[in-house]
């Protein structure tokens, strides 16, 4: 486990994994609702690259693989995040991002609103998604925001 999460850490715990529009994304989005991130994921993993993207102090609450008895398809990662949160929000007021068909699947048997992001799988697997789209950008955050 160290050494993989050492290999991915080398690889993109400098951010490139994260494009500049989802970052505008997520800040946009942090500006008006909480946000958290809930992975299949070690928190080692994870902590580098939202640091590496100046996202850190934007996520309110982390989830990773070892906070969880069950990962996706399980819905207990979105069920904690959304105990992190601690903000009375109802499930069906989330709004969730994925892009496997176990996390879909997650988001959903947690009562969550779901949009599948097309880029590991073909969109017919993530066809129990609430939408599909081709990426998160900002325009996305807007009209999801309202």
């Amino acid at each position: 486990m160290e050494r993989r999460i050492a290999r991915y850490t080398e690889r993109v715990g400098d951010g490139s994994s994260v494009p500049e529009t989802v970052r505008e994304a997520v800040r946009q989005a942090a500006a008006r609702v909480p946000v958290a991130v809930v992975s299949g994921a070690a928190r080692a993993e994870i902590e580098p690259v939202l640091r590496a993207t100046g996202l850190d102090g934007l996520v309110q609450a982390i989830v990773a693989a070892e906070d969880v008895d069950e990962g996706k398809p399980h819905p207990a990662g979105y069920l904690r995040a959304l105990e992190l949160l601690d903000r009375g929000i109802a499930a069906s007021d989330v709004v969730v991002f994925e892009d496997s068909e176990a996390g879909v699947a997650s988001a959903k048997a947690a009562g969550m609103h779901c949009i599948a992001v097309l880029g590991t799988l073909a969109s017919a697997r993530l066809a129990a998604a609430d939408e599909i789209v081709p990426a998160i950008d900002s325009e996305l955050v807007q009209r999801l925001l309202g």
